[in-house]
């Protein structure tokens, strides 16, 4: 072996060691243990450690030259060393984490083996503001099918709508309003904790729905007399806009799946996982504690609960287990509403006397509720699409003394050290490349949300997410693709300029094949940023479930076929037919299918070929409707987790870039009704005030098969 090839494997060493470290220990630690948890925070920040010693000696601090050449590493080096203490603090929840599940069926044991009057009551709060009766009629109606004795569905409208009043006066559930709309969504739920006398208060969110056991699965924690909330994960049953626009529904899990199924375990375990508003319970006493009322101080009331609650000796206990089903974001609209909101919330909480730097907190609690990420990690996604640019267009570095030896020994291993940690502590949840391409999209807007609040903390107004037929409008993200787009021509002038000995602008050519990575891998970031940012069009109104399930077919002649649901709506269903059956069905006639639990639902033909059957339902007033609302929506049947592979999601996430979406919008089922909310209202099907939910469960499970 010469010496220019053992010098390169020398440098390569560190990059292999941690490699194969990642590739060896990260399946087989049993990462349920503290010691197993400990192993790979240490191994992760030896490498990071060994990094930052060499970044400060060897790369900012002997920096000289002009004002603007000195300044500039030092700026870039700021940003990374604050991204760094994020990353510290991260790595630092994951040293612990917890798992309930078992606790929860020890306590819904206990409680199915009381006698209902010895169990709690509960009020269930729906706060709402302008959603539309299609997602309002799911979410009602599922609170109706709770599993539970003693409890009260309240809908709190803030529109003041007559068309809900009376909807909820036919389902027999508590309305009530308020004179005004002062602090939003907390003064809400505050005006109606003064309305109502239950010991525990469940909330949900207008188009969260919650599963039948909800209630079993969570209040059994409350025997813990330190618990003051207990929260779930937040779940969807629609995609939220990545997987939309990168057409990757199957191939990527939710954005928000690394928070709630890693994080929010591992902060749990430190005590330190907070209340994400809905999905929750609450304990009033605790409430009564703090003044009787969510605070109102920030946009984001539910973290700064639990942190005024927390400072009572009151901890918020966190189940991560799939008990209610929601709307993710329908369009990018929808998607800068919510978390610029989250984003300017924490911000403020930063600045309050109840925050995480007021006093009557321990360490942990403080870093683990510090919510500097928001502006750390848009600072350090904007700056690492930036300095290559700025590199290869006017020779400005961002380091200095760097070569491509110390590239491999140094940064490379810090990098896979991080971003490998991460995948043995969230296999299934953390998926690199598309953590960045999120980063970077959200990056544009985030960023200054978080800086003028900084500026102006409060005085800003709470907007509410838009959800339903206003979140389905086509959209496009202007400034996001036009920056973006701006972005990735300016790397590509750059790499092409120095790839001409004439135009070089970089002295070191060494260099360079480092800056041909480092540009093409924020081209394709960048690239996958302007498709996120053209929203794709929306498929179908009605979301659509699969289910395998036999189901019968009567044509309006009487004939009767047998077969079995392939995928199920709450506006149509497709079917494939048994091989043995005639079908006689032609398209635009009318038919009726037998669903279990759910019984005789008509509709019409709208496609049919061979052995395939695809029908619309006509349900806008029968009690089908209720009973197919409780089986597509509080059953589970929306519960299957998407299980990628960090390689595989990267390579669909590549693969979306030479997809070609079509503008036509699918005709298939799920066609919703186009009748006025008001019509839908009034003619939705009437489950009568307190023997109403249980008749829910009784006339499903009557209609369990077609010979009963």
């Amino acid at each position: 072996m010469n010496s220019d090839t053992l010098t390169f494997a020398q440098f390569l060493a560190p990059t292999l060691f941690v490699i194969g470290a990642v590739l060896l220990l990260g399946p087989t630690l049993p990462m349920a243990r503290p010691w197993a948890r400990a192993i790979i925070f240490t191994a992760v920040w030896f490498i990071v450690a060994r990094y930052e010693v060499w970044r400060l000696t060897v790369t900012v601090w002997p920096a000289s030259g002009t004002w603007y050449q000195v300044s500039w590493v030092w700026f870039c080096y700021a940003v990374e060393l604050f991204a760094t203490g994020d990353a510290f603090i991260l790595y630092f929840t994951f040293l612990r984490s917890s798992d309930r599940r078992l606790e929860a069926d020890t306590h819904e044991r206990r409680l199915r083996a009381s006698q209902p009057a010895q169990l709690p009551d509960v009020d269930v709060f729906i706060p709402t503001y302008n959603e539309p009766m299609e997602v309002l009629e799911k979410t009602i109606t599922g609170a109706l099918c709770i599993d539970y004795p003693n409890f009260h569905v309240w809908v709190l409208d803030d529109g003041r709508r007559p068309w809900l009043k009376e909807f909820c006066r036919d389902k027999g559930v508590g309305y009530l309003t308020r004179p005004d709309n002062s602090h939003a969504k907390a003064g809400n739920i505050n005006h109606a904790l003064g309305k109502t006398d239950a010991p525990f208060v469940a909330i949900f969110d207008a188009d969260f729905v919650p599963q039948q056991n909800f209630l079993m699965r969570t209040v059994g924690f409350f025997a813990d007399p330190k618990i003051g909330i207990v929260q779930t994960p937040h779940v969807f049953y629609n995609r939220d806009p990545m997987q939309t626009n990168l057409a990757l529904q199957k191939a990527l899990p939710d954005d928000q799946r690394f928070f709630f199924d890693s994080i929010m375990p591992s902060r749990d375990a430190w005590d330190a996982a907070f209340c994400c508003g809905s999905n929750s319970v609450m304990r009033r006493t605790a409430l009564r504690s703090v003044g009787g009322a969510l605070p109102t101080e920030s946009i984001t009331e539910d973290m700064l609960l639990t942190l005024v609650l927390l400072r009572q000796g009151y901890v918020t206990r966190y189940l991560c287990e799939r008990l209610a089903f929601g709307l993710a974001p329908e369009n990018i609209d929808a998607f800068f509403v919510q978390r610029q909101r989250w984003a300017r919330g924490a911000t403020q909480i930063l600045l309050l006397k109840d925050g995480p730097l007021g006093p009557n907190l321990d360490i942990a609690h403080r870093l683990l509720f510090l919510p500097t990420h928001w502006l750390s990690q848009s600072c350090t996604t904007l700056l690492t699409v930036i300095m290559p640019l700025i590199f290869l267009l006017t020779g400005l570095s961002p380091f200095v003394n760097v070569t491509a030896d110390a590239v491999l020994f140094y940064i490379v291993p810090m990098i896979l050290a991080l971003v490998g940690g991460l995948r043995v502590f969230a296999p299934s949840a953390y998926h690199p490349l598309a953590s960045q391409v999120l980063n970077s999209f959200q990056s544009f807007k985030i960023l200054p949300t978080v800086l003028t609040t900084l500026i102006r903390p409060f005085g800003h107004s709470f907007k509410v997410t838009p959800k339903g037929r206003e979140a389905r409008r086509m959209s496009y993200e202007r400034t996001i693709f036009w920056c973006a787009a701006s972005l990735i021509f300016l790397t590509a002038l750059g790499l092409i300029l120095n790839s001409i000995p004439e135009f070089r602008v970089i002295d070191q050519t060494s260099l360079i094949p480092v800056m041909v990575i480092w540009g093409v891998i924020n081209v394709l970031v960048l690239f996958l940023v302007c498709m996120m940012a053209l929203q794709a069009p929306v498929q179908r109104s009605e979301e659509r479930f699969v289910l395998d399930e036999p189901v019968a077919i009567f044509a309006a002649n009487g004939a009767l076929s047998n077969g079995r649901i392939c995928d199920i709506s709450l506006s149509g269903v497709a079917i494939m037919v048994d091989f043995d059956q005639q079908l006689a069905i032609k398209v635009g006639e009318y038919a009726r299918i037998f669903i279990k639990e759910v019984g005789f639902v008509p509709g019409s033909v709208v496609r049919q070929s061979d052995r395939f059957l695809a029908l619309q339902f006509d349900l806008s007033r029968s009690i089908e409707r209720d009973l197919l609302i409780s089986k597509l929506f509080t059953r589970g049947i929306n519960a299957a987790t998407e299980l990628t592979s960090a390689p595989a999601a990267a390579m669909a996430m590549l693969g979306s870039i030479v997809k070609v979406r079509s503008q036509t919008p699918h005709q298939e089922t799920g066609i919703v009704s186009s009748q006025p909310v008001e019509r839908l209202a009034a003619e939705s099907l009437v489950i009568r005030p307190l023997a109403g939910r249980r008749r829910l469960v009784e006339i499903g499970a009557e209609r369990q098969s077609f010979a009963a």
